[in-house]
Parts: structure tokens; C-alpha cells; sequence
């Protein structure tokens, strides 16, 4: 086995095998270039560490990336962003991105096609302080009986009044009928933003999770709870700008560059074990310190083959997330094609073959998808099992029936795309590891590891970020 030079990763050792461990200092290795990995790259780059950025396939961003297919280029998954997210639009600033104008940001707001029989709820985008922008969309929200109004108030009052903690975590189902929330408002407004929030149907998904998300959103300033709308792919939104930034500042990113194995060298080096194109075979190199920020089942793999570490309690919580999909059922349609609003919720009922739960009109996010609608289906696992021609036909066929409009029964060209391990099921009081992993100079980084959010970008970015600061403390 030979030794990848400095300047593609880390330090090599001399040739009688030693290492310079004063150039080591500061040396370190992020491996995985998704959101998690990407933030702790840029934190500890912009902390002056020598940063080599190491992914195992060819395009940055993870479970959240760019797909090419077709010659267009698409996401693996349609995403809403909050304003509740903070670390993320912080770290896209520093990374040179202006989000104001890689996202579309719109008030918060439910809305389904008119004449299905849905609602219509959007706080006013007049400059009211939080609560009053909710409770003026919540006056003025259409589709909802007077019951439902009651309902959801007495929700948000009693979850303030509980500081939107639950002494015994339950499934967000549980809770609901805790709170005695009509049918209704749970069909139009509490599942699908347990399953845009959560990924996890409500039967099965954490209360406190669900409630953590409120807290952060409609719990907070009036901003938090705007939605964000991708203008750009997912890769370029965050991933590449801080690849960016992390050569800028000296530091080295290599895709195609899959870590094979970890070796801590007498509780000071870490030995990376590094194979691919883009460092030309099979190497080994050394760092200070290690983020592992690849995936849960990948992150176990790893952490169990380290030579003389008994890793078995974090593996056994990183092998035990239950996966969940997302699908995105993208329709192409003649350019001028075009809905009245950005987005819309949809009514899904999986047993009359309606499957959508929501529909974006990429063409008002970025003029050169013009034509094209992306419908979502969270928690997709067993819709995902169909033939793709049946699935993109039915979900055409729902939005030619909700918007009352035939011609996008028929469109010109479709791709599904699921991602089937998007996230993990967020369920009640789930284990998930510490970002420390007991080992000096290696945490994990990733939506999986503990905090308050379910597997989202924020949860990745805060995630990563942690990771940073606890390897430059442990440093000290």
C-alpha cells in the first residue's frame, strides 16, 4: 500500500513510515460530502484547519443532491426549507451563497387546488408579529368549519402553555386525539406536515419530534415559520459553495474517494485507508482528527472495524434507524404550462390511487424547468414498489383532476426518482448517537445523531457544526 501525497489528503509518512505530526496539527479529514459533512468541512476550514473533504461518489450533497437524467438536472427529492433554519442559511452566507436569491420565500401557508374540497390557509404577508400572523391566517382560512378553527387554536395555546415539552414521549397520532383535534384538521393540516416535516406517517412518528418543529416554526418569530423554496438544485444551494470555500481556504475536496478503513495510531493520528479514481488507487494517509459524516449504516461499518475499539453500543444505535423514502414524480409539460401558486398540498388517499401530497411548479423557482411540476410522496415505501409508468400515470392523473385541467394528464415526459433511505423513521423517544465516539479525535456528524429535529437539512447542518466544534475543543 502506498501513501496519497499531501496535497490530495492529509499527510503521508516519510520513508522509513513516520509521520511529521507538528504538519499534523491541524490536518483533518470530513469524510462524506453531504449537508452534514459540507457543514463541518466550512466550520473547521474557516477555523484555519486543513481540510480534505472525501466522498465516495461522484456529486456533492448526499441523500439531498443533483441527479442528471435526460440531460435535465434534477433533485433526489423536492425540498421546503424553514426560516427556523438558522445554521443553514448561516453557513450558506459564509459560504458566498445570497439566499435570497437561491430561495423563494413565501408566508406559511396550506393550500390545496380550489373545488377539491381541501383548504386554504396562508399567514398575511404583512409584517404582523408572531403569534398574530397565525392567528390572522387562521381567521381568514378558508375550508375550515368553526370546529377546526377551535381546534387548532386550542392546539397552539396549550403547546405554548406547555413549553412543547410531553413528560413521556407518544406517536404525533396519540397526541392529537390528546388534544382532541377534529378529523378534518388532522386530514388537511397535521398530517401532511407530520409527513413533510418528519418523513413518518403520524401514526408512527415521535410527538416531540413534531412538536420540537412547532416550537422552532410557528412557535417562534414570524420568519421562522416562512417557507423556502429552492431556486437552485440541491447541490449547488449548499454543498458545492462550500467545497468552495473549503479550497479557498487551502483545504482539498475529492469525490469519487471512498474511505475503506479507520486505524487510531497510538490516540493521536488517525489512518485513513482511501481507494478510487480520485486518488488513483488505493492509499492510506494520516490526520489529527476525523469527522465521520457518511451515512448511518456506512458510519457503523466503519466505526466497527477499527481494531481495538468496542463500538458495538453506536452501532447498534446507527443500525437500527428504519429507512424511509421519498419520491418525486417529476411531469414535463409545454413550457407555458403553469400553476396559479408555487406549490400546493394535495389531498392523498393511496386506496383511489392518489398519491401526490404535494405539487411544485419548478417553472416559477427557476424559468429553465418552465412546464415542469414536481409531486412528492413522503413516507413512500410501498407506493415506490409500483411500475414507474403506473405510478407517474396515476399521479398525473390526480393532478389533472384536482386542478380541473386535462392536458396535465397527458404530460410530455416524466421521471421518478425515489430515494429510498432519505431518512430514517423518526419514532417515539428513538435512540440516536452523540456526535462523540469515545475514540480522541473522530465524531460523527450526520441527521441521525442526536437533537431536536428529525432528519432534515437543519438537523444535518447543526449535526455537522457540532462535529466541528468538538473536534477543535478536543484539540486544545
Amino acid at each position: 500500500m502506498s501513501v496519497v501525497d499531501a496535497s490530495i489528503a492529509g499527510t503521508p509518512a516519510d520513508k522509513r513510515g513516520h509521520v511529521d505530526t507538528g504538519v499534523l496539527a491541524r490536518s483533518v479529514a470530513v469524510i462524506g460530502a453531504g449537508w452534514a459533512g459540507c457543514a463541518a468541512a466550512l466550520e473547521l476550514a474557516r477555523a484555519g484547519y486543513k481540510v480534505t473533504l472525501l466522498e465516495a461518489a461522484r456529486t456533492l450533497g448526499g441523500r439531498a443532491r443533483r441527479v442528471e437524467t435526460d440531460r435535465k438536472h434534477l433533485d433526489n427529492g423536492q425540498h421546503i426549507l424553514l426560516g427556523a433554519y438558522s445554521e443553514t442559511l448561516r453557513l450558506m452566507k459564509l459560504a458566498g451563497v445570497d439566499h435570497r436569491q437561491a430561495l423563494l420565500t413565501l408566508p406559511l401557508q396550506m393550500r390545496y387546488p380550489p373545488n377539491t374540497g381541501g383548504m386554504d390557509f396562508a399567514a398575511p404577508a404583512l409584517p404582523l408579529p408572531a403569534p398574530l400572523h397565525l392567528a390572522a391566517a387562521l381567521l381568514r382560512a378558508q375550508g375550515l368549519r368553526r370546529e377546526d378553527k377551535l381546534s387548532l387554536a386550542r392546539f397552539s395555546t396549550t403547546a405554548r402553555w406547555m413549553g412543547w415539552r410531553l413528560n413521556t414521549d407518544c406517536s404525533v397520532s396519540e397526541l392529537l386525539a390528546r388534544f382532541d383535534q377534529t378529523p378534518r384538521l388532522i386530514q388537511l393540516m397535521w398530517r401532511p406536515l407530520c409527513l413533510a416535516a418528519l418523513n413518518t406517517p403520524p401514526e408512527r412518528a415521535s410527538a416531540q419530534v413534531f412538536l420540537n418543529v412547532l416550537r422552532d416554526s410557528l412557535g417562534a418569530k414570524r420568519r421562522a415559520s416562512d417557507m423556502l423554496l429552492p431556486r437552485a438544485d440541491l447541490s449547488a444551494l449548499f454543498p458545492e459553495a462550500a467545497a468552495r470555500y473549503v479550497t479557498e481556504h487551502g483545504g482539498a475536496v475529492r469525490s469519487g474517494a471512498k474511505v475503506n478503513a479507520l486505524r487510531c495510531i497510538e490516540n493521536r493520528l488517525w489512518q485513513l485507508d482511501i481507494s478510487g479514481a480520485a486518488v488513483g488507487g488505493t492509499w492510506s494517509t494520516y490526520f489529527s482528527g476525523v469527522v465521520l459524516a457518511a451515512g448511518a449504516s456506512q458510519a457503523a461499518t466503519l466505526l466497527h472495524d477499527i481494531p481495538d475499539h468496542d463500538a458495538a453500543a453506536v452501532c447498534s444505535q446507527l443500525t437500527a434507524f428504519e429507512p424511509e423514502a421519498i419520491t418525486t414524480v417529476y411531469l414535463q409539460y409545454d413550457a407555458a404550462t403553469r400553476l396559479e401558486l408555487p406549490f400546493y398540498a394535495l389531498l392523498d388517499d393511496p386506496d383511489s390511487h392518489q398519491y401526490g401530497q404535494f405539487v411544485f411548479d419548478r417553472g416559477q423557482l427557476d424559468a429553465a424547468q418552465a412546464g415542469l411540476l414536481a409531486a412528492v410522496i413522503s413516507a413512500s415505501g410501498p407506493v415506490a414498489a409500483q411500475p414507474q409508468e403506473l405510478l407517474a400515470e396515476a399521479v398525473a392523473v390526480q393532478l389533472a383532476v384536482a386542478f380541473q385541467r386535462p392536458e396535465l394528464g397527458r404530460p410530455a415526459w416524466f421521471k421518478v426518482i425515489t430515494e429510498k433511505r432519505a431518512t430514517y423513521a423518526s419514532a417515539p423517544a428513538l435512540a440516536r448517537p452523540d456526535n462523540a465516539t469515545g475514540l480522541p479525535g473522530l465524531f460523527l456528524a450526520g441527521d441521525y445523531t442526536a437533537g431536536d429535529y428529525p432528519a432534515t437539512l437543519e438537523a444535518a447542518v447543526r449535526s455537522g457544526v457540532a462535529a466541528a466544534q468538538l473536534l477543535q475543543g478536543s484539540a486544545v
